[in-house]
């Protein structure tokens, strides 16, 4: 019996835009999906760009308005991939067609966005999915299921630090993501949010924050373009390049984060540690397929933390690729996803993260913002 087709409309065409158009190649050829995945349409407001996009990347055509993309009454999923200021409105306007909105994090530049983003796909009734890859490496999905196994026990610490430097030379010059206007914030919604939800992931939902940010170079210099900037003219960045905070989860975990894009040779060394009664866990993505285990319940002439090469068939998601010790890369969280998103889909099982994951994460982003502003504690849902 042929596979229903699952119908995709991707919106954006660049870095994330590369990463999700190798994912829905890639998916069925790893994993027995439930569906067929057909790359109909990508959307850019560049036609030449984006034409070119669409015939590199694989999709039968392209759009440079995303609506006609919305409206397309073909396509089952839009997958919105553009910068920040756009995801609420494409976002709203997918889910009130009925499509299945997937969407990169943050989902939106502000909490209210967020909430508008999260409401108009409760209202639809349709599944959603957002792009927090990270979960899909097999290293850091074991250790989930190590943490719900109970084999390091009560969790007490959960420390994350999201480190990268491609912004610490004051002569990089201003791009999207140095402007709130379009991307909302700096390090903290970049970078900040993929640890905020592996924190919810692997302990729980955090209570209250306690945070401070810093924007080291503020003014940058514009690149020239005709009729616009000429040499020597500069842009203010309003963003932060780095983050910091302690947190409170609702278990009584204490959490501890950090994100910087100035922590010069750390290109992205995303890496977290937790910290329970009988033992510990530690990741770092940068040896993505390595997860760190300390089982405090060995006798204590073999104490010490055990490497574990999360390649094994036996490992989440890795028996789906090559033999034992044969590792993956960062694409393959993609494809995990786009596959785990596609079953969830077929089975009608809420996907994780979805848009209420997206909406959570947000919470905090925007706990941590107004902490450094009202320098105090500030809880994640209000008083």
């Amino acid at each position: 019996m042929a596979k229903p087709t699952l119908t995709v409309g991707l919106i954006g065409y660049q870095f994330m835009g590369k990463a999700h158009s190798n994912a829905y190649r890639q998916a069925g050829r790893f994993f027995d999906l439930p569906h067929e995945i057909r790359m109909k349409t990508i959307c850019g407001r560049t036609e030449g760009a984006v034409a070119e996009a669409a015939r590199t990347l694989g999709w039968e055509g392209y759009e440079t308005d995303w609506r006609r993309v919305v409206d397309d009454p073909e396509i089952d999923v839009v997958d919105v991939s553009t910068s920040g200021d756009s995801h609420c409105e494409i976002a709203v306007a997918a889910a009130e067609a009925g499509k299945v909105v997937w969407c990169e994090k943050p989902i939106g530049n502000t909490l209210a966005e967020a909430e508008r983003m999260a409401a108009a796909v409760r209202a639809s009734g349709r599944p959603s999915a957002v792009f927090h890859n990270y979960r899909f490496a097999p290293a850091v999905a074991l250790a989930k299921r190590l943490i719900d196994e109970g084999r390091i026990g009560r969790v007490y610490h959960f420390r994350a630090a999201y480190l990268q430097d491609w912004i610490a030379d004051p002569a990089f010059p201003m791009v999207w993501r140095l402007e709130k206007s379009r991307t909302g914030s700096g390090a903290l919604g970049d970078i900040g949010s993929h640890i905020v939800d592996l924190g919810r992931y692997l302990v729980g939902e955090l209570e209250e924050v306690c945070g401070t940010m810093e924007t080291f170079v503020k003014e940058r210099p514009l690149a020239p373009s005709p009729g616009g900037a000429g040499p020597g003219a500069v842009g203010v960045v309003d963003v932060d390049d780095a983050v910091a905070w302690v947190a409170r989860f609702e278990g009584g975990a204490m959490g501890t984060f950090e994100a910087s894009r100035f922590a010069r040779g750390r290109k992205n060394h995303n890496r977290f540690e937790v910290n329970g009664e009988r033992g510990s866990l530690a990741f770092n993505l940068e040896r993505m397929n390595e997860l760190e285990f300390y089982d405090a319940t060995e006798p204590e002439a073999t104490h010490g933390f055990r490497l574990i090469q999360a390649t094994d068939g036996s490992h989440p998601f890795a028996g789906r690729y090559w033999p034992v010790g044969h590792i993956l890369g960062y694409e393959h969280t993609f494809v995990n996803l786009v596959a785990e998103a596609s079953a969830a889909l077929q089975e009608g099982r809420r996907m994780r993260p979805d848009m209420e994951d997206g909406l959570e994460n947000q919470r905090v982003l925007d706990a941590v913002e107004r902490s450094h502003l009202e320098r105090a504690w500030v809880r994640v849902r209000g008083a």
